[in-house]
Formats: structure tokens, sequence, C-alpha cells
């Protein structure tokens, strides 16, 4: 492999870590050779984390954190510089979702999804950046959606939240770009991943647009996400920042 990918000894710290998307990363760059502090909300699935990866021989570890606490995403960062000492990757990917007419959103509804998808970033990213402002090199990834760029029916929150990270991405990398910390993100299309708040059923008109909307017809599977990142975190991409990486067969595009 070209070295210029090589993640190996990188310390990567993953929010939204214990499933899906979020597990898929923390495998994918512990596997890669990283040392991964894998966090989620969720201590039962991170326990269940913990053991598989000592069975496989990974580095991961993992702390139970809610993003929408900024206690809770400064103690995540300190766990992480505790525990290896660095943070050379911040993927900020936590996230949440209701699928449902703009007009019918609840006030609780509509601040749960901000404050985790769009709130929780910001924390995170900006507890990681000081260390790595410190020592001159970081790279933050913060987990997008076509969705931030293209209205689609029954996301409004979702999609506010999304267009934010995008600001985010641009506004912490301008400010950054200088002092040797790169933050991007990835938008992923419609994957074989259904997150917190969204139910699943193959036959519904929702899930049938999804696949005749994008190119490609199919969703992506969660591995074929985990190189764009990667990709980010390596020096491969160390002239890469402000960049928002579409990763959706092709829905960008159309």
């Amino acid at each position: 492999m070209d070295s210029r990918f090589d993640v190996t000894g990188k310390v990567v710290c993953v929010t939204g870590g214990s499933r899906g998307l979020g597990k898929a990363l923390v495998t994918a760059f512990a596997e890669a050779g990283a040392h991964v502090m894998a966090a989620s909300w969720e201590p039962a699935a991170l326990a269940t984390l913990q053991e598989d990866s000592e069975r496989s021989g990974l580095s991961i570890r993992t702390q139970v954190t809610d993003v929408t606490s900024r206690d809770q995403c400064r103690e995540l960062i300190d766990a992480t510089m505790s525990a290896y000492g660095r943070i050379d990757v911040m993927i900020c990917n936590a996230g949440i979702d209701i699928i449902k007419p703009a007009e019918s959103f609840e006030e609780a509804e509509w601040d749960q999804i901000l404050d985790v998808n769009l709130r929780g970033y910001f924390y995170c990213a900006q507890f990681a950046a000081i260390p790595m402002l410190a020592n001159s090199s970081g790279s933050i990834i913060m987990t997008s959606s076509i969705a931030g760029v293209h209205g689609i029916s029954g996301l409004a929150p979702y999609a506010a939240s999304k267009g934010g990270v995008d600001q985010l991405v641009r506004t912490m990398a301008i400010e950054w770009a200088t002092r040797g910390v790169r933050v991007n993100a990835v938008a992923p299309g419609y994957l074989q991943n259904i997150m917190t708040g969204i139910p699943y059923n193959p036959d519904n008109p929702y899930q049938r647009q999804a696949v005749e909307r994008t190119p490609m017809r199919r969703r992506g599977g969660l591995q074929e996400l985990a190189g764009a990142y990667i990709f980010l975190a390596s020096e491969a991409a160390s002239y890469v920042t402000g960049s928002i990486l579409y990763v959706d067969g092709g829905y960008h595009a159309g």
C-alpha cells in the first residue's frame, strides 16, 4: 500500500461508534493499524464492541458519551488524551433522524436532532482541535449527508443539521488552515444502515425512492464508506481541507 494512505499508529476518536457506520469506521481504522477510541451513548453496545475487539486483537477503547453534553464531549477528548497521549483524527459521526412531514415535527424532536447532529459535532471538534492545534497537526472529519445540499422530503431538521455541518467544516477549515489542522466531511448517500429514529420497511415508498434516485440503483455498503474517511485521515489528503466528499452512488451528480 502507498505509505501516504497509511494510518498505522494514528489515534482516532469516533463518535457514534457502537453501531452502523460508526462501528464500521471503528473496525476499519483499527484493522488498518490505528488506535481507536469509540464513543457512544449506549454502554451495552460499547461493552460488546470492546469484547469483540479484544478477541480480534484490535486496539480499541471505549467511552460512554452523550454528544449533546458539552462536558461529556470534553471528557471524551480528555479520555483519549489520557489513554494515548494525543489525538490525530476526530471523526464526528453520531447521528439521529426522524422521517415525517415538516409540519408534524414537535419541538423536542427538532431539538434532539439538532443537538446530536450539529451541536455535538461542534463540541467534539472544538475540544479535539485544542490539542491538535497545540501540536500543529490533526484531521477532523464530520459525517455529513446528501441531505445537506439536496431537498429530500421528510428530513427537515436532519437536512438543517447537515447543512450546518457543511458550514462548520468550511469555517473551521479556513480558521485552522495555517495551523496544521484539516477539517473535511464525508457525505454519504443512501446506505445499508438505518439510524436510530428511522423505521425500515423495504416496501415503504421512501425506501423505494432512495434506490430509484441513486444512479447506481442500490444502497451503499458500510464498508464502501471507510476508504473515504481513511483517505481524509491520512497524509494522502495533506492538501485537502474544507471539502465535502460525496460517497453516494452518483446521487449528487444527478
